[in-house]
């Protein structure tokens, strides 16, 4: 099952047929949303609203855990998160797709594992993004006859609030692409629950460093979400029976990320933990 991370701007996917809403229970809190499911072209999808139907949590009060918990739990095996970033580079303009490849997390107040005390795991994050989503977004991309480029890194900020100047051309000086404020921890979640990821970043705005362009503010970005939302609509529908097309399991690994990545000796597990992530890491714990 594909499964659609929607950010500012992408709050459903109307292309979906045999939809329903459905409330996911997660032992990790409540998800921001209810889960719509559905159909495209026969292809089981679903899609959660990551701040919520009306923008209603900023990115700091995201529950990240309990969302990629509840896709894991109705049998998502790969995501696609669609989300809204400022440019660090001449070459981004606004109305740009980004297929990110790199993250640089500079989040500080957010829970990012699964594997507390009582159950360790270390997983490997060197390619955040599964290279077999990227090719099939790509190919989307070029039949869909959008403006995109292919590699960049994400730094994921804090937020809410948006860059100083200073900040801005520090990330610049990082070789960072593209800034956002909601795909850290979310991308080291889908590894631990051996989820294929992959980013759509979408273009609205310079951030604050370009001298010709105002800084940056709300009004801005929404008008360039408007048309960025249908863009990415779009993309979905023709990536989707590329994506269920292909082999499985991934051969990047990443549907194997937990193969020797649990550190704790099983007689030393704590059972709490075990329960709690039976849906992450059944797989490996169940065994």
């Amino acid at each position: 099952m594909l499964a659609i991370l929607g950010g500012s701007g992408v709050y459903n996917i109307d292309s979906l047929t045999n939809t329903r809403w459905v409330k996911v229970d997660s032992p990790f809190g409540a998800p921001s949303d209810e889960i719509l499911t559905g159909d495209l072209n026969g292809q089981p999808m679903a899609f959660l609203p990551r701040h919520g139907r009306g923008h209603r949590i900023p990115p700091s009060e995201i529950n990240f855990r309990a969302n990629i918990d509840a896709l894991k739990r109705i049998g998502a095996t790969s995501i696609i998160s669609v989300s809204a970033v400022g440019s660090l580079r001449e070459h981004l303009p606004p109305g740009m797709f980004v297929i990110v490849d790199q993250f640089i997390d500079r989040t500080f107040a957010r829970t990012k594992s699964f594997f507390e005390t009582g159950l360790v795991a270390h997983v490997s994050m060197a390619h955040p993004v599964c290279p077999r989503l990227g090719n099939a977004i790509e190919t989307a991309a070029t039949k869909s006859g959008l403006r995109y480029v292919r590699g960049g890194t994400y730094l994921v900020m804090e937020g809410p609030q948006f860059s100083s100047l200073a900040e801005s051309e520090l990330y610049r000086s990082w070789n960072c692409d593209v800034i956002g404020m909601t795909n850290m921890p979310e991308a080291k979640l889908a590894r631990e629950a051996e989820i294929c990821y992959a980013t759509v970043a979408m273009v609205t705005d310079y951030d604050c460093w370009h001298p010709q362009h105002a800084d940056v503010t709300v009004d801005m970005i929404i008008k360039t979400l408007l048309a960025n939302a249908d863009n990415a609509r779009s993309l979905v529908k023709v990536a989707a029976p590329i994506i269920a097309n292909e082999s499985r399991p991934c051969p990047h690994g990443c549907q194997t990320a937990l193969e020797h990545a649990l550190i704790t000796a099983p007689d030393a597990r704590d059972p709490a933990a075990i329960r709690r992530l039976d849906a992450v890491a059944g797989r490996v714990l169940n065994r």
